[in-house]
């Protein structure tokens, strides 16, 4: 919880003078009673007073003036809302090394499976492209709110020989510029834009993912990435066993460099969370809600009770 007005917090160094003075005047009331030697005496100067329950009553008056004190203070909270805009390309590995069956069923079905939840965790509002990258890259759905268009591409993935980390973020940053470079030319703002990039092996063609990286650095995208599979995934070529382990580093350097995040998944399972924790990051934002309202509710409330105990009880407020 944050406070929008914080000065007025300082109104409850008012309410604690209060309750000093308070506690001040029950110990003077305490001295004086003490004066006097002769107890059937004070009895009947002194009348009886309902002794633990004024307190209770002065108590409650007190919490409720300092709730609402705070309240003045506007206290906020974080609360979580679908962004209203925004761009995101998915590009997805399709190279033969996607046919390891070290994740089950294989690395390329259960890929296909968390992606179209990924599809599914977006608000409806984002903008999503679809980029899948082998030994080149391919933009297969240009930015859209279709979400069946893209389900639809993603059943319909092949895969293909080498992998080109570089050329995918390149097509992918192609797709997002041919995206903005038209809403701009209809007049509307471009929105913010993020590549999520899975890919389980090491780039064996097109350009370095070092310029990659600094061709999205030059337009602020960053490139968040998940490296998908284990390093003891092996692929049956011709007979021959082939060990197609994951490239952490290079996956894990373009995130950091780019400004994204880096995740590991290495089941079925973790891919789905990964995809997961990133709708929601990508999806959604967290925006501060004014709550004073119900500190109002309840320290006008509190204050009422307060008020109350204290007439049946004192007959008077305090």
């Amino acid at each position: 919880m944050t406070f929008q007005a914080p000065l007025w917090l300082l109104g409850l160094l008012v309410v604690a003078a209060l309750v000093a003075y308070y506690v001040v005047l029950q110990l003077r009331r305490k001295a004086y009673a003490a004066r006097f030697t002769n107890v059937a005496l004070l009895g009947s100067l002194v009348p009886k007073r309902p002794g633990w329950r004024r307190h209770v009553a002065f108590g409650l008056v007190a919490l409720g003036i300092a709730t609402l004190v705070v309240s003045l203070a506007q206290p906020s909270t974080e609360v979580r809302v679908p962004r209203e805009r925004a761009t995101v390309i998915m590009a997805v590995d399709v190279s033969l090394s996607m046919e390891a069956r070290d994740v089950e069923p294989s690395r390329f079905q259960a890929m296909q499976k968390a992606a179209k939840e990924f599809v599914d965790v977006l608000p409806e509002r984002i903008n999503l492209g679809l980029v899948t990258f082998a030994g080149t890259a391919t933009s297969l759905v240009p930015p859209t709110t279709d979400r069946e268009q893209v389900r639809g591409a993603i059943d319909n993935l092949e895969l293909a020989e080498s992998t080109a980390i570089g050329e995918a973020i390149f097509t992918s940053l192609s797709a997002i510029q041919n995206f903005q470079s038209s809403l701009e030319q209809s007049g509307e703002e471009a929105p913010p834009a993020r590549i999520v990039l899975l890919s389980d092996g090491y780039p064996t063609v097109g350009r370095d993912e070092t310029q990659a990286i600094d061709a999205a650095k030059d337009v602020s995208i960053p490139v968040s990435t998940i490296a998908f599979g284990t390093d003891y995934g092996t692929l049956d070529l011709d007979g021959d066993t082939v060990p197609v382990p994951v490239d952490r580093a290079t996956l894990e350097r373009i995130a950091d460099e780019t400004g994204g995040s880096y995740s590991e998944a290495a089941s079925a399972e973790e891919l789905e969370e990964v995809y997961a924790d990133l709708g929601s990051q990508i999806g959604y934002t967290t925006e501060p809600q004014d709550i004073s309202p119900r500190f109002v509710r309840v320290g006008v409330l509190v204050l009422i009770v307060g008020a109350v105990l204290s007439l049946l009880w004192t007959n008077r407020l305090v």
